[in-house]
C-alpha cells in the first residue's frame, strides 16, 4: 500500500475550520505559537467573519495552520506517507510534513508570502469548468496578458491576467461554466514578478533541509527530496503555474494506491477521483476523521 498526503490551498477555508483541534496538545500548542508569530488568533479568524477569513492575509496562514496540525495528528497515530503534494499554499503544508523546514519556519514564510500576495491589485482570475482544451490553449498562446495559472483537470483550470485580457478570452471561448474568483491580484502569473522577487530575497534568509519524504511541486511534479530544489520551486510557484492535472497523474505512475486529503474540503479528493477514479481517497478535516 502506497499513501499519498495531500494539501488544499485558498479557496478551502470554511468558518469553523480546525476548531475542534484545539482540545488536542499539538492543536493547542501550534495555535499558542501561531498567536505568538502572528500577532493574530487563527481561531478567532475561523470563527469570525468568513469575508475576512477569505482575505489572503488571513486565509493563507490559518490554512497552513490547520493543515500541519492535522499532519502531526495523523503522524501521532503512527501513520506516514509515501508522497506529499500541496495545492499552491498547500504546498507549504506539504513541505512542513516532509520536514523539509518546521513549523515556525513554514508559518513565516507563508505569513510573509500571504502580507505580499494581499498588496497585489489590478489582476484577475476565473475558473474554467468545461472547456475545448485545445481552443483554450491556442486563445491564450495568442494573448501575453494571460496564463494558465491552476492546470487543475482536464476540464477544469483557473485563468490569470490583466481584467480587460482575461475578458477577452472568455468572450473567445466556448466554456460550460465560468466561475470569477475573489482575489485581488492575477496570482500564479507573471503579473505577480515583483513581490516574488521580494520573497525569493525573503526566502535565501531560510534553511531548507533534504525532505523525509518525497515531494511533487507545484511548478515540477517529479518527485524530490533534495531541499535545494524545492527551496527553489517555491521562489517560482509565485509567478508560475500550479500543475496540479500532472501531479495527479504522477500519483498514478509512482503508484499510489491511497490519498488523503489533509485539510478542510475535498476539493483535490473531487479532482482526483476524475482523473484517477482507481485511487482510494480519504478526508482528514478535523478530530472525528482521526478516530
Amino acid at each position: 500500500m502506497k499513501i499519498a498526503w495531500v494539501f488544499p490551498g485558498q479557496g478551502s477555508q470554511t468558518i469553523g475550520m480546525g476548531v475542534d483541534l484545539q482540545e488536542t496538545f499539538v492543536g493547542k500548542t501550534r495555535f499558542e505559537q501561531a498567536q505568538r508569530i502572528l500577532g493574530w488568533s487563527v481561531l478567532e479568524k475561523c470563527q469570525g467573519d468568513e469575508e475576512e477569513l477569505s482575505r489572503t492575509l488571513y486565509t493563507q496562514p490559518c490554512l497552513y495552520v490547520i493543515e500541519s496540525i492535522l499532519g502531526d495528528l495523523l503522524r501521532e497515530k503512527g501513520q506516514t506517507p509515501n508522497l506529499v503534494a500541496g495545492h499552491s499554499l498547500g504546498e507549504y503544508s506539504a513541505l512542513y510534513a516532509a520536514r523539509v523546514f518546521d513549523f515556525t519556519t513554514g508559518l513565516q514564510l507563508v505569513q510573509r508570502r500571504a502580507q505580499l500576495m494581499d498588496t497585489v491589485s489590478g489582476g484577475k482570475m476565473a475558473a474554467l469548468i468545461k472547456f475545448d482544451r485545445s481552443q483554450l490553449e491556442q486563445v491564450i498562446a495568442a494573448n501575453p496578458s494571460v496564463v494558465l495559472a491552476n492546470d487543475n483537470s482536464e476540464q477544469q483550470v483557473v485563468i490569470s491576467g490583466t481584467p480587460e485580457a482575461v475578458k477577452e478570452v472568455l468572450s473567445q471561448i466556448k466554456v460550460k461554466r465560468t466561475v470569477p474568483l475573489k482575489v485581488s491580484g492575477a496570482f500564479h502569473s507573471p503579473l505577480m514578478k515583483t513581490v516574488a522577487q521580494e520573497f525569493e530575497t525573503l526566502l535565501t534568509a531560510y534553511e531548507f533541509t533534504d525532505a523525509q519524504i518525497p515531494v511533487l511541486s507545484n511548478v515540477d511534479p517529479t518527485p524530490t527530496q533534495s531541499g535545494k530544489v524545492l527551496k527553489a520551486h517555491l521562489t517560482q510557484q509565485m509567478t508560475s503555474s500550479v500543475r496540479w492535472r500532472e501531479t495527479m497523474l504522477q500519483l498514478r505512475k509512482e503508484e499510489i494506491s491511497h490519498g488523503i486529503e489533509v485539510g478542510p474540503g475535498k476539493v483535490l479528493t473531487g479532482l482526483i477521483k476524475r482523473t484517477y477514479p482507481n485511487l482510494e481517497l480519504a478526508n482528514v478535516s478535523g478530530i472525528q476523521d482521526l478516530v
